[in-house]
């Protein structure tokens, strides 16, 4: 079985064995959906240009799982792998591309299992989650354009789109093009071994095209998107030593997390001796691409006194593999391949486990809330006094989102519990947490 020629083979099988282990885990051991995926259900129901956390993209996703699945949760940790294996394909393809080996390019996707972003989150569906393809699928078109001096219109085209979704579904994903972009400018007006011509300005202008409408609906909300962001990275709670202590966290929590990465590169690793030379294009990427977002992110926590919190960085280690084996010596053989997967099977089962057990015995988790015995409570108190159906619900989007999931018809989430909201309808009943009625 762990020969060579059954890379491929190996490759596929691990992307199944993924899928199914991180979709049925989180379903038999939850009795209730985790907060992110059922506020993207909730801004689902009421699809916008924009929400008050976030870009909208996330949101269409889940609408579209809906529509198929209706309130089935197995369906939404599903969609969740979906994005995950697709971001390991990509890194696979682009692997493939970059070192022209099968057996280096499946251990830069395996590894990634060391980092518990791409395993132990990822059973809730969120913006981080749902970047993972678009921040992958973005590296790979910008590397294939990189790579060749003359620009394919195709490539150009896609980035454009492949950015503008990325973007929309997390800010956040301005790092990775701002990288981006830094990479091409150094080429165009530093080095100038590339010539600009009119092509290379297609994919900017898609990307502001596409963001148009998110951008009509920033200026209607009154930027409540990016107010959320600021608040969230404490920019409203101004100390100076934030300067200094917010970085400093951020640099040991990234540490922390790709302790278990580094453990699995020890088995694969040769020798500790750094190849690095300075006229290899291919080298000078892999090393750009991984590591200016998260020096930004760095940047931008000095400078602002930001606090970084750890699940923003979902995506930045997708391509960390490819960077670390294509900067050492690494066995490349049957036996390696046979020693590796030791640990990596140890990690890959033990992850799973570890997450099943905390979810059984730990009962104070948001997946262990009754969100359809509340929502049948609710029900039961409107119907004593209305025929009517409920096709409304006002209030945050974890307990109003989980009404609306719920219930029968779906009703549509319209946001907090405010006057100008309970106006719009004909009738409603509150509770302390929400309001429910039709309109």
């Amino acid at each position: 079985m762990f020969k060579k020629k059954n890379i491929s083979y190996l490759f596929y099988l691990f992307l199944i064995a993924h899928l199914f282990v991180w979709t049925l885990i989180p379903s038999i051991t939850n009795n209730n959906l985790p907060l992110d995926t059922i506020e993207a259900l909730a801004w689902g129901s009421n699809l916008d240009w924009g929400y008050n956390k976030h870009p909208p993209v996330s949101a269409f996703f889940v609408e579209f799982f809906y529509f198929f699945f209706g309130s089935s949760d197995i369906a939404y940790y599903f969609l969740s792998q979906i994005f995950v294996i697709s971001a390991f394909y990509i890194v696979w393809i682009f692997s493939n591309e970059f070192f022209q080996n099968k057996t280096l390019s499946f251990f830069s996707v395996l590894i990634l299992e060391g980092i518990y972003f791409y395993n132990f989150t990822t059973p809730e569906f969120n913006v981080n989650v749902c970047q993972l393809p678009f921040w992958a699928l973005t590296v790979y078109l910008s590397w294939k354009l990189y790579m060749k001096k003359d620009s394919n219109t195709v490539i150009l085209i896609l980035l454009g789109v492949t950015a503008a979704i990325g973007f929309l579904t997390k800010y956040l994903f301005a790092y990775l093009l701002l990288s981006v972009v830094m990479i091409f400018a150094y080429e165009f007006f530093i080095t100038k071994t590339r010539k600009i011509d009119f092509k290379h300005y297609l994919p900017i202008e898609i990307f502001f095209v596409l963001l148009v409408p998110h951008l009509i609906w920033l200026f209607q909300n009154d930027f409540v998107t990016i107010k959320y962001a600021f608040n969230r990275a404490g920019l409203v709670d101004y100390s100076f030593l934030n300067h200094l202590k917010f970085p400093i966290i951020f640099l040991m929590k990234q540490v922390g997390i790709l302790i278990p990465f580094f453990v699995l590169c020890y088995f694969i690793i040769k020798k500790i001796k750094i190849r690095f030379d300075k006229k290899d294009k291919k080298k000078y990427f892999i090393l750009l691409i991984n590591f200016l977002p998260i020096v930004l992110m760095f940047v931008t926590s000095v400078v602002t006194g930001s606090k970084v919190r750890t699940m923003w960085m979902t995506p930045f280690y997708l391509f960390f593999g490819v960077f670390i084996l294509s900067m050492f010596d690494i066995k490349d053989d049957e036996q390696t391949i046979k020693e590796f997967f030791k640990p990596f099977l140890i990690l890959f089962l033990l992850s799973p486990i570890t997450y099943g057990l905390v979810s059984l015995i730990n009962e104070n988790k948001r997946t262990d809330y009754k969100g359809k015995i509340e929502a049948n409570k609710v029900l039961q108190v409107w119907q004593k006094d209305f025929t009517e159906s409920i096709n409304v619900v006002l209030g945050d989007e974890w307990y109003a989102g989980n009404i609306s999931y719920h219930m029968e018809g779906r009703p549509v989430w319209l946001g907090e519990i405010n006057q100008k909201n309970v106006d719009l309808l004909n009738a409603y009943i509150c509770t302390k947490k929400v309001c429910v009625g039709y309109r």
